[in-house]
């Protein structure tokens, strides 16, 4: 008889589970309060989306050094390379890339860049010289400190959640369905029904409050649509009060956002952060000037007090939570260490 799991939540560590033991054969059933399998961008509140929709997907473990310890790199560098098995696995295919990636400052924000710099393993951060980004990204202003971070990777968010939840074999998917408690081998759902599973996986995010002491960390994106960009590589700005990135996602969109401020606040993006999110990313790359703003989205990522994930296996019951603004580099790999 096949062995049975419950999965409550189906963000990005749900989706992956239910993909993976679905595959070995398990019985599988997921659990959400989310309406749909879909993202639902504009929309705030309790109907809103799982945080993995809400994310670049950056595959970082170079550049997350400046904040994170080894372990979060040694983890990412795994889930590199399982995401790469997992995307040629998937029929959808959905686009992920291992181009590197780039961090750029302009000249007056060049200590701020050093000081980020030394906190990264030494000659890891290549330096290039003024033909040589030009030469790597055409679409990039010129005259700007440059250095390439060989072996990231970057992945498109949505259409690989989409694809983990549409191509798991035979798993069950409840939507508006949230688990109120979990029990070794059972899980209470919010009307009272109780199912029971040989095992049970706790990935519900900020959903597992109070049993986690959990904050939300809030993270805010643009998405711009400009035909023909040209971008092949997530680039980072370096600049003493922002971190803002900007990512291709197909060759006529691109995501600019800042992945870390300190607030639970699920409202719209501010015009605040919106202009400055847009001129960050225009200082860099001109083109964007002409690029339509498609939508603005924001979203809270869940967080321990020490920023580093939380894994809990016990018999019959495995929480994997605290994933901070690390979800896309770890989850692989932490699926991978909770399951052996």
């Amino acid at each position: 008889m096949a062995m049975s799991v419950a999965i409550a939540g189906a963000g990005l560590l749900g989706r992956l589970l239910a993909w993976r033991l679905a595959r070995r054969g398990w019985q599988v059933d997921v659990f959400d309060p989310a309406p749909g399998p879909g993202p639902r961008f504009g929309e705030h509140g309790a109907a809103q989306h799982a945080a993995g929709f809400s994310a670049a997907g950056m595959l970082s473990p170079l550049a997350e050094l400046e904040n994170a310890d080894a372990g979060i790199a040694a983890r990412g560098w795994r889930s590199i390379a399982l995401w790469r098995e997992i995307v040629a696995a998937l029929d959808a295919r959905p686009d992920f890339a291992e181009r590197g990636s780039l961090m750029l400052a302009h000249r007056a924000d060049l200590g701020a860049a050093h000081r980020v710099l030394a906190r990264l393993p030494q000659d890891e951060a290549q330096p290039l010289d003024g033909d040589a980004l030009p030469a790597l990204e055409p679409s990039l202003q010129r005259g700007l400190h440059a250095w390439l971070l060989p072996g990231e990777a970057h992945i498109d968010a949505v259409h690989t959640l989409a694809a983990l939840q549409a191509e798991a074999p035979g798993a069950r998917w409840h939507w508006q369905r949230a688990a109120r408690e979990l029990h070794p081998g059972r899980v209470v759902l919010d009307n009272g029904d109780e199912v029971r599973a040989d095992r049970v996986f706790d990935v519900r995010g900020l959903g597992a409050r109070p049993a986690l002491p959990l904050r939300g960390v809030r993270g805010e994106m643009l998405w711009l649509r400009l035909a023909s960009h040209g971008l092949t590589r997530p680039v980072r700005l370096l600049h003493p009060r922002h971190r803002v990135y900007v990512v291709p996602r197909s060759p006529d969109l691109v995501l600019v956002g800042a992945s870390e401020i300190e607030s639970e606040d699920r409202s719209e993006v501010s015009l605040r952060s919106a202009v400055e999110l847009m001129a960050a990313a225009h200082s860099v790359m001109p083109s964007l000037a002409e690029a339509r703003v498609v939508c603005m989205d924001s979203n809270l990522r869940p967080a321990l007090a020490d920023h580093r994930p939380y894994v809990e296996v016990s018999d019959g019951l495995v929480r994997i939570n605290g994933l901070f603004r690390h979800g896309w580099l770890l989850a692989p790999a932490l699926i991978e260490e909770a399951l052996g």
